[in-house]
């Protein structure tokens, strides 16, 4: 273990373990969603366990493109040392499965559950019915009905747009202007600090994959004697 010091804050870094998935800077300038008083700007938007276990996020967002099971919800909360905020279903997965869902990974210890876009808004009240957590819905273009998302149950909107994400936020903000939002943060810096300037509270952040980060570490390797 040794330490560094970074604008005047001690960084304590594992000789092991020093080597983590980090979110850029710029998603730090971020004001925060607080829950239950703790403060997430920052979410890798992942269901890898070892890079759960080796980044620097506030929290995780374990949304994937399958229908959710029990199974792989238990198994990133219980591994990662961060709140996990956890996919529940939206596209395939809908109705009371859902809503059972959602209840489940609140009891296996979820900080927040999300949903995808084409998710209903009586399945959102379902949800809104049998958990005690922030229920993410998901937003992929300004003409979603953001009053009615939130009449329905909706506490928190992830606003995943892909480039037009600023664009989006800064709408939903004119008539909006205190709902917490999550951003996808994009690839850059640059889009990170956009998508942070258009009020978004908290990024998301997708990390390299792990053959793009073998790849920087095998190269490392390779110019060693």
């Amino acid at each position: 273990m040794y330490m560094t010091t970074i604008d005047n804050r001690p960084q304590l870094v594992s000789r092991l373990r020093g080597h983590i998935v980090e979110v850029p800077e710029e998603a730090r300038a971020a004001s925060g969603i607080v829950i239950n008083g703790r403060r997430i700007k920052t979410l890798m938007f992942t269901t890898d366990i070892a890079i759960i276990r080796n980044c620097d996020a506030d929290a995780v967002l374990a949304v994937y493109p399958f229908t959710p099971q029990q199974t792989i919800s238990d198994a990133i909360i219980q591994s990662a040392s961060i709140p996990v905020f956890c996919g529940v279903g939206g596209g395939t997965t809908q109705g009371t499965r859902t809503a059972m869902l959602a209840w489940n990974v609140e009891a296996q210890g979820a900080m927040a559950v999300v949903v995808n876009a084409p998710m209903s808004n009586e399945d959102i009240s379902r949800i809104y019915q049998v958990v005690d957590i922030p229920i993410v819905v998901t937003v992929l273009n300004e003409h979603t009905d953001i009053g009615a998302r939130l009449a329905a149950g909706a506490t928190i909107l992830n606003v995943s747009a892909a480039e037009r994400t600023p664009e989006v936020i800064r709408k939903i903000r004119q008539d909006y202007p205190h709902v917490p939002i999550i951003g996808t943060g994009g690839p850059t810096s640059k889009t990170i600090r956009a998508t942070v300037e258009a009020g978004a509270n908290a990024i998301s952040y997708t990390p390299p994959s792990t053959k793009e980060l073998f790849s920087t570490m095998m190269d490392d390797y390779r110019t060693r004697d």
